[in-house]
Formats: C-alpha cells, structure tokens, sequence
C-alpha cells in the first residue's frame, strides 16, 4: 500500500544491477530534495535514535499525511527522500497500513544497511507513524 512515487522507485530500483548503484541512487534521491528550513532544525523535529543528525517535519492538512526532512549524513538524507516517497501523499490511515519494512525490503536496503542506519530508518519510521496515529 505505498504511494505511487514509491512505486516508480521501485521500478527505477529493479534496473539497477548492483547495490553500489543502488546506494549512489539513494544519495542522489537525498541530494535532490529541498533542504529543512534552518528554523524547523529545532530539538522537537529532531529523531533521536540515529547515529546521525535527523529531523522530520511531518504535517497532515485534511487527513492527508506529508513531511519534509533533513540529515548530515548523505545516505541518511537519501533514506529521508526514499520514506518521503514512500509516505507523502497518503492519507493518515494509508500511512498507518503500511508495512514499511516489507516495503522496503523491496528495494533491498535492509541487507546493505548498518545495524545504526538501520535503527534510524526504524526511529523515523515511528516518529512517521506517531505523528500520523495522533492526527
């Protein structure tokens, strides 16, 4: 149940053969996204949980679910684009459905990921679905 941009990752996903062109792409994704506003780089977005500096600003207008986000780390602002794609443009309950891990594991991250990234995928994955389940 992810979102169309979701799907159109993985398609652009299945043609790249290796995990090296895999990762590139992730960073690439992260380097093409709108930086944060310097303002909401504040502790109350902030993700703890990751090894490295992660904010989310999460927002829900008329029960549809979409945020913005932000982190120091190149890869780790690629995974921000990829759960934007997975999450933006859904509505509350969508969001809650998804089964982000299963998802995912559809691109293959989670056998490519550290142990740190990957408790930090699952950090902003929660504070996705807390600020989604409170709205």
């Amino acid at each position: 149940m992810a979102s169309a941009a979701f799907e159109e990752l993985v398609e652009d996903f299945q043609f790249l053969e290796d995990w090296e062109d895999r990762y590139a792409y992730v960073i690439e994704l992260g380097k093409a996204m709108e930086p944060l506003e310097e303002a909401l780089k504040v502790s109350a977005t902030k993700v703890d949980g990751c090894a490295s500096q992660v904010w989310l600003h999460p927002k829900v207008e008329g029960a549809v679910f979409h945020f913005d986000g932000e982190s120091d780390a190149m890869i780790v602002r690629g995974l921000v684009a990829v759960l934007r794609k997975l999450y933006n443009g859904l509505d509350v309950d969508a969001v809650l459905a998804v089964d982000a891990q299963a998802e995912l594991g559809r691109l293959g991250l989670q056998e490519h990921l550290s142990a740190q990234r990957s408790n930090g995928v699952r950090a902003m994955i929660q504070r996705i679905r807390t600020v989604a389940a409170g709205a």
